[in-house]
């Protein structure tokens, strides 16, 4: 289907019949919190469902339990491979262009608010990094993997928000649409997807179209598993490409939230970065990522950094060129970027298993008006041409 404004206005009027239908019942028969006390306990694919379990739970649970039956899963594992080969750039491309680009979004960031800790706010983080490397593990969709139960989770944590705004009418629905819609979804899958694709590619890594395309597959399998309409949602990297300018067109400026919520992110990476010197790294990496359009909506910091991470791709390429030549430079660097990846996760969640439960009531602040060929080179589709100011950077780049 082509994205067009029409498209995308019909997307915000609709949510997920089956995951709100599932919350509806849980909250009306007052079993949210013994839903969640035995969710506690059910971490693994193919693990026996609870006892007790309400009987609409555990029915939302046998139908969500399968991946789609188109999923390739050749395809799969090439997206796995990839994901490998690049699994730290990958994490700097979530933590430091994809997160932001939410926060650009101001009812996307008002909607952020609503869930996050302020006692713990990695909390965000800490889920998306987790909810990644689940997927991307060669068991993932197999008895003992963690990615199918946290799949079911976050479906049902997306409706329980729903659930909430519409209830305490904290959602103007006529002229914002259903709270986390097909729209919003489908958008999010665009900023974990094309949008990490694209600062993985300023940032000066090799990516070959093969892995691109694998990348981007993994998460239609996501939003498939998130109950995103399959025949909305943008086939290929090309439809992508419209979909996600158009959403950002749509959609992206400043707003109070996304400032908070990307200090917290800055701060949160500033802890984990040893010392204070090279602290400014975080916000220049972020600036350098998404432009400075959208780095100053989000007040993110300028420093004497700014200029030095532009350096980074050269210093990539160094490395990539040793990956090319050396197979146990290669083996080094991969085995380096799972400990980089793993350390950040442990830092992140602090050592928890991420639990994904349904909120009882949001919080009351809340106010809202594989080893690649380097000669096959991606390259980022280019800007829509349909969209307004084509060519004049303010959209993508950003």
């Amino acid at each position: 289907m082509t994205s067009t404004p029409v498209t995308m206005d019909a997307l915000r009027l609709t949510g997920d019949e089956l995951a709100d239908a599932t919350v509806e019942a849980l909250f009306s028969r007052g079993e949210v919190g013994k839903f969640n006390t035995l969710m506690r306990w059910f971490n693994q694919s193919g693990q026996p469902l609870p006892e007790g379990l309400p009987v609409v739970a555990r029915e939302y649970l046998e139908t969500t339990a399968q991946p789609p039956d188109w999923v390739d899963w050749g395809e799969m594992e090439r997206a796995r491979l990839f994901f490998i080969d690049n699994n730290v750039h990958i994490s700097t491309a979530l933590s430091f262009a994809a997160m932001p680009a939410c926060y650009v979004v101001p009812h996307v960031a008002k909607l952020l608010s609503a869930t996050h800790s302020l006692e713990y706010p990695s909390k965000r983080m800490a889920e998306t990094g987790q909810f990644t490397v689940y997927l991307m593990q060669p068991d993932a969709f197999e008895a003992g993997s963690r990615f199918v139960p946290a799949a079911q989770k976050v479906r049902l944590l997306h409706a329980s928000i729903r659930h909430h705004l519409r209830r305490e009418g904290l959602w103007d629905e006529a002229a914002l649409g259903v709270p986390i819609c097909q729209e919003d979804v489908i958008g999010g899958q665009m900023m974990f997807s094309i949008q990490v694709l694209d600062a993985l590619d300023r940032l000066g890594v090799h990516i070959s179209n093969e892995g691109a395309d694998a990348y981007y597959y993994a998460w239609r399998v996501v939003g498939a598993m998130l109950g995103v309409d399959q025949d909305a949602v943008p086939p290929d990297l090309t439809a992508a490409r419209d979909f996600s300018d158009l959403y950002m067109a749509r959609h992206m400026g400043p707003s109070e939230e996304g400032v908070r919520l990307t200090r917290q992110l800055i701060d949160l990476y500033e802890e984990v970065v040893p010392g204070t010197f090279f602290d400014p790294v975080v916000s220049a990496v972020i600036r350098f990522l998404i432009g400075d359009t959208a780095a100053d909506w989000l007040q993110v910091p300028r420093s004497a950094w700014d200029s030095a991470v532009k350096l980074g791709p050269a210093l990539l390429g160094v490395l990539e060129r040793i990956e090319d030549v050396s197979p146990l430079g290669a083996w080094g660097l991969d085995y380096l970027g799972k400990l980089t990846t793993r350390f950040e996760i442990a830092s992140l969640t602090r050592g928890r298993v991420m639990q994904y439960a349904i909120p009882e009531h949001l919080k009351s602040a809340y106010g809202v008006e594989s080893a690649k060929p380097r000669t096959d080179r991606w390259t980022p589709p280019p800007l829509s041409p349909r969209l307004p100011g084509h060519g004049t950077g303010a959209v993508s780049g950003w």
